[in-house]
């Protein structure tokens, strides 16, 4: 079992650093909802399908190297305050190589 360190800026400003387990196949929007870090019923209002925006954050380094997948773009395209290092948690899968990933929550849509 590795655990693995993310940075998870929250709506408030308040940055937290948090263990992320590799080896329960969990997605970054699952990790924000286990710890809390938004309100309830704010992320991952779709169940993590891609289908809601609700779970986007923004890279603030350069650890993530996959690119956005056509169903992030569609969503993203018709989400609010999208920048470009925009993403979907659940479509960020906790992997070992992700360990100091650092990410804000975007505001409520």
């Amino acid at each position: 079992m590795t655990d693995i360190t993310i940075k998870i800026t929250d709506r408030n400003g308040i940055i937290h650093e948090v263990q992320a387990p590799t080896d329960m196949n969990m997605n970054v929007m699952e990790l924000i909802r286990s710890y809390e870090l938004a309100e309830e019923g704010t992320v991952g209002v779709c169940g993590g399908m891609a289908m809601c925006a609700s779970c986007q954050c923004y890279l603030l380094n350069d650890v993530l190297k996959t690119e956005r997948n056509d169903d992030e773009e569609a969503m993203l395209s018709e989400a609010y305050h999208v920048k470009e290092n925009s993403r979907l948690g659940c479509q960020i899968h906790l992997t070992e190589d992700l360990d100091g990933l650092e990410i804000e929550i975007a505001p409520e849509q």
